[in-house]
């Protein structure tokens, strides 16, 4: 399951981020403190690939998972030492994911030391059978705050397809009855692309039977396994994104892009057009449900977040693979802080092509992870968005 894809909606019970002043000052936001330290000194979102290993084959994956877990990943010890490395940042959300960190046969060791250092967990289990009813109870009894799966179609076909394993589409039904079952929160997370643009509707439906309280639409990123021409194009994307804005005002549920940061550009200009009364993002949710967005400023890759890989590489997210150090040699503290590639992520004024000259470059800034992979310049314009100034 792509890591990135978990941004939780948890963020609402840190504080607000004020917007009211128009897109053109947005970017004076930039020292605002959402949980207490600017995106500067901590990261809110820690991305933790615990393993590679995975039962699925799907056609993008992000990790290009494989079969069997690889011998240098890192021990419960060193697991360990990473947490208490991640407690000097506060207590940034961490996600679990993968591969698969189910086949972690530790994994539950490494969620309960977590909870003793008072950190908030999430988890992306793969749909196969590995994750059976008992372990989704044991997860909810665990104090995982919240269980992401994925569903990319709403069909056997469409999602199995993608995911290249029959049978993939039914467990993923289990896991989402047994976390109701179990009242553990759920988030459905759908990567969108070329295969499955004119199956929105059917997938919106789909998440809305679903009793999540989260839907984070994925937009294809280029790297690992997924080619350009699966992407959908630019306009295509919009079309989308003023479907999930219409989506936020109704559903039930709370709604996020992922890799696509400019539904945040998409939600202003409804704002500014009067469709929404209120003067600032920070006061959609009640009418729109926009999930983590009130808590942030702009989380994009480096920005925000950090990713740390199986074997304890350190990536600024994990669809932007440019390696800034392992958790065995350097401080996770240090290279968030002063690793001159994530600096730069987080200073919108080097941002090159369309997004250096956009208003909303401090709230969108385009998905640095697609930039790299279409260009291989990490602060060039991202292809998937439409919006010219002017």
């Amino acid at each position: 399951m792509p890591s990135d894809v978990l941004l939780l909606g948890l963020g609402k019970r840190f504080g607000e981020v004020s917007m009211n002043t128009g897109p053109s000052t947005l970017g004076r936001e930039q020292g605002a403190k959402p949980f207490g330290v600017s995106f500067d000194s901590a990261p809110y979102l820690i991305l933790w690939e615990l393993t590679r290993a995975c039962a699925l084959n799907c056609v993008h994956c992000r990790a290009s998972a494989i079969r069997q877990r690889d011998q240098r990943e890192l021990t419960f010890e060193e697991c360990k030492a990473v947490m208490d490395q991640l407690s000097e940042f506060g207590k940034p959300l961490i996600v679990l994911t993968g591969g698969d960190p189910v086949w972690r046969p530790d994994l539950f060791q490494i969620i309960k030391a977590a909870k003793e250092r008072g950190f908030t967990l999430a988890i992306t289990p793969s749909a196969t059978p590995r994750t059976t009813e008992n372990v989704i109870q044991s997860l909810k009894e665990s104090g995982i705050a919240r269980v992401a799966v994925s569903l990319d179609g709403p069909d056997q076909q469409s999602h199995d397809d993608f995911r290249r394993v029959k049978g993939s589409f039914e467990w993923t039904n289990n896991i989402i009855n047994w976390a109701n079952r179990y009242e553990l929160p759920l988030q459905i997370n759908s990567t969108i692309w070329r295969g499955n643009f004119h199956l929105f509707e059917q997938l919106v439906k789909k998440v809305e039977d679903s009793n999540a309280v989260l839907w984070s639409a994925f937009f294809l990123v280029p790297t690992g396994r997924a080619a350009r021409e699966m992407q959908i194009s630019a306009a295509e994307a919009e079309e989308i994104l003023e479907k999930m804005t219409a989506l936020s005002g109704r559903a039930k549920f709370d709604v996020k892009a992922t890799a696509a940061p400019h539904f945040r550009r998409v939600l202003l200009e409804h704002l500014q057009k009067g469709e929404c009364q209120d003067s600032d993002l920070s006061g959609l949710s009640p009418s729109m449900k926009l999930g983590a967005l009130r808590s942030y400023q702009s989380v994009n890759d480096g920005k925000g977040i950090m990713f740390i890989s199986h074997v304890g590489d350190i990536y600024p997210s994990g669809f932007l693979p440019l390696r800034c150090g392992n958790t065995r040699e350097n401080s996770l503290v240090e290279i968030y802080r002063n690793s001159p590639l994530f600096k730069a992520l987080r200073n919108p004024d080097l941002l090159r092509g369309k997004c250096g000259e956009c208003q909303y470059k401090a709230v969108c800034g385009g998905s640095r992870a697609r930039a790299f992979a279409e260009s291989g310049d990490y602060l060039a314009e991202d292809s998937l968005c439409s919006y010219a100034d002017g």
